[in-house]
């Protein structure tokens, strides 16, 4: 084959379509069949059918305000508030159904009732009112995946306030960084909390970052591990508590907010740069996040649903806390990673709680097949009806490992991408109504317009890979906030001057195929690429061909100087049945198939085999790690990674190659 690119027309091409499993059912109103043309039709008024899906103050009348385009502003003379939209609307029917269900770490279980959500989140409300947060202020949470995260994101919406969740595992300084950045008010955080088997003292990291900021913020501090862990309250800091104990029963009226009024700041993980705050509008993304609930995770009231997604993030604020809640569904938060302590746990935590729906990332599945199929097959899953995927492409051997043996061919699967700057899905297929192809996304939503593009701006024929853009607006969009103008300008929106009549489009950063009937297939970043001698190689292609070897269930390739000259490195992990013996055998299969599918001068200069590959908690690698490790450079921080202890054994198996 020589030096041949591989024809991404053949080696992207999803498998033989899947029907919906005829045991499959929706919950929720159907979704009619011709809901994309429909849609398309009679854009961008069809975005009501999203805004019906809340309770106003003021319902809307206009849709889509684009006098400042290119920063649309969806439903302009609409109010409404996103707590009442998540906990007091279900009060009157469903106040003893359960809204929370949390398993802690070491077994601890914890139940939140849709009238216990309400009480808890109205006297933090209070607490936070009374400690000087106003209407539009920032409060920023550095809080693990306990039940006080979402009620006090919701605390925040209630009084208007602004949440700033800042993943718990960061570092002192990421912590201020991200608090100066919004200008915080408040800190919410907790004495300590567990990773795997260890207690990590959280509250020695928060008080290293309140030190270094140039004002005091008044801190309220949650109780997790208990007597175990004493802690010591300085001037400004409260027990959780006290002050929820101190307010409970307090009445704090929902403050009406504009829906452009901005709901939340987020922070990017960084993990392919410097972490860029983004903003997201109470009235647009709180319609998208539960127009798509309903209509991609098919969730209704009443619904068991657990994603394993940290709340820190994206997937957690939009398919943990908003999207779900305001469905009425019932939300399972567990503890730490869903690996730990035992191989049993994630599909214990299905078996007792009858989970329906099951949302994760692709990385864990291939964890899952690592381990084998006897733990899955070891528990009873039949409440399952709904299986899904975020946060980086799923093969097409990882999606049907996944079909056969968690979701037993009877569960539709969902295999979404979307980003923090979209705040909800744009591919997908939905279940019930599109026909599944393992390993494309799927198409646009109803709604949603996409395109692949040249460098040019082009539009692509199918099958030809190039530059995911989204072309027309859609309502969980960034929000237009003059602070956030700049950056996002320069680096998301592209204005064209073409013959186009829509002359505004969004340049996602992804690159993607897509083929005859608008499934789309991602690629990977366009920043995710390798460079040996004059080519510039896409690190999902490379790891395709990687995958495709037998025993191999996960990869990542680099580019590296480890003696003087610049030579591809690969990382890889296999199936738990294969023995070590096997390894030279499947070391020599992954160079030939990197040789064949791409070119003679992919040959890695090594292959080496790892227990896991390093992850963000969102289930990307972080290819930056594996780079130092290659190049012998100082290793950075970890804290954005969920298996921070691997990044040490990498370096250790590399040493011995």
């Amino acid at each position: 084959m020589g030096n041949e690119r591989p024809d991404w027309r053949l080696e992207t091409a999803p498998a033989r379509r899947r029907r919906q499993p005829v045991a499959f059912s929706r919950e929720a109103e159907p979704l009619a069949k011709d809901c994309r043309e429909r849609f398309d039709r009679e854009w961008p008024d069809c975005w009501m059918a999203a805004a019906a899906e809340l309770d106003w103050h003021e319902p809307p009348e206009a849709v889509l305000d684009d006098s400042d385009a290119p920063f649309y502003r969806w439903f302009p003379d609409g109010r409404l508030n996103a707590a009442e939209n998540c906990v007091d609307r279900h009060l009157e029917d469903r106040k003893n159904q359960l809204a929370i269900r949390w398993e802690g770490k070491r077994g601890e279980k914890r139940d939140y009732t849709y009238h216990d959500l309400h009480r808890e989140s109205t006297a933090l409300a209070a607490t936070l009112r009374d400690l000087g947060v106003s209407e539009g202020d920032v409060v920023t949470f550095a809080l693990p995946t306990l039940p006080e995260l979402p009620i006090g994101m919701l605390a925040c919406a209630r009084i208007g306030a602004l949440h700033n969740v800042v993943f718990a595992g960061f570092a002192p300084d990421a912590l201020v960084e991200r608090m100066t950045a919004v200008d915080s008010s408040a800190l919410v955080t907790c004495d300590g909390y567990y990773r795997d088997g260890l207690a990590i003292d959280q509250k020695r990291k928060t008080d290293a970052a309140l030190a270094a900021l140039e004002s005091t913020v008044p801190t309220v501090v949650v109780d997790r591990l208990g007597a175990s862990h004493e802690v010591e309250l300085e001037a400004h800091q409260y027990d959780y508590d006290d002050l929820i104990d101190q307010y409970r029963g307090t009445d704090v009226e929902p403050v009406s907010r504009a829906a452009t009024d901005p709901l939340f700041h987020i922070h990017t993980s960084g993990t392919t740069g410097e972490p860029q705050r983004m903003t997201h509008a109470t009235g647009g993304y709180l319609a998208g996040v539960t127009w798509s609930a309903r209509a991609v995770f098919d969730l209704a009231p009443g619904t068991t649903y657990w994603c394993t997604a940290d709340v820190g993030w994206i997937t957690g604020h939009s398919y943990v806390v908003y999207g779900p809640l305001a469905r009425g569904a019932t939300v399972v938060l567990a503890e730490g990673n869903p690996r730990y302590p035992a191989r049993h746990r994630p599909w214990k935590i299905i078996e007792r709680n009858g989970v329906e729906v099951f949302y994760t990332t692709p990385g864990m599945v291939r964890t899952f097949m690592k381990w084998g199929e006897s733990f899955p097959a070891a528990h009873d899953k039949s409440s399952l009806r709904l299986l899904g995927t975020v946060g980086e492409p799923i093969g097409p051997d990882t999606w049907k490992w996944y079909y056969t043996h968690v979701g037993e061919e009877r569960c539709p699967i969902v295999d979404t991408w979307w980003q923090t700057e979209t705040g909800s899905v744009v591919l997908s297929t939905l279940p019930g109504v599109d026909e599944m192809k393992p390993g494309a996304a799927g198409p646009p939503l109803p709604g949603m317009d996409v395109s692949v593009v040249d460098d040019e701006g082009r539009e692509l024929p199918p099958g030809e890979p190039g530059y995911l853009t989204i072309e027309r607006p859609w309502p969980s969009m960034l929000a237009p906030l003059e602070s956030d103008h700049y950056w996002v300008l320069a680096e998301y929106w592209q204005e064209f001057s073409d013959d186009r009549a829509d002359s505004w489009r969004y340049i996602t950063g992804d690159r993607a195929v897509a083929d005859e009937d608008g499934y789309v297939t991602i690629i990977g970043r366009a920043d995710e690429v390798v460079t040996i001698g004059n080519r510039r190689l896409g690190t999902a292609e490379l790891e395709a061909a990687i995958t495709s070897v037998e025993g191999v269930t996960e990869a990542a390739a680099v580019a590296g100087s480890a003696d003087g000259d610049t030579d591809l490195y690969v990382f890889a992990t296999t199936a738990q049945e294969r023995d070590t013996r096997d390894r030279a055998a499947i070391r020599e299969a992954v160079a030939d198939a990197m040789a064949e599918r791409v070119g003679e001068f992919a040959r890695p200069a090594a292959v080496v085999f790892t227990p896991e590959l390093p992850e963000t908690h969102s289930g990307k690698t972080m290819y930056r790690i594996l780079e130092r490790i290659v190049e012998d450079r100082p290793l950075e921080d970890s804290a954005p990674l969920r298996n921070p202890e691997i990044v040490g054994e990498i370096a250790t198996l590399w040493a011995r190659e």
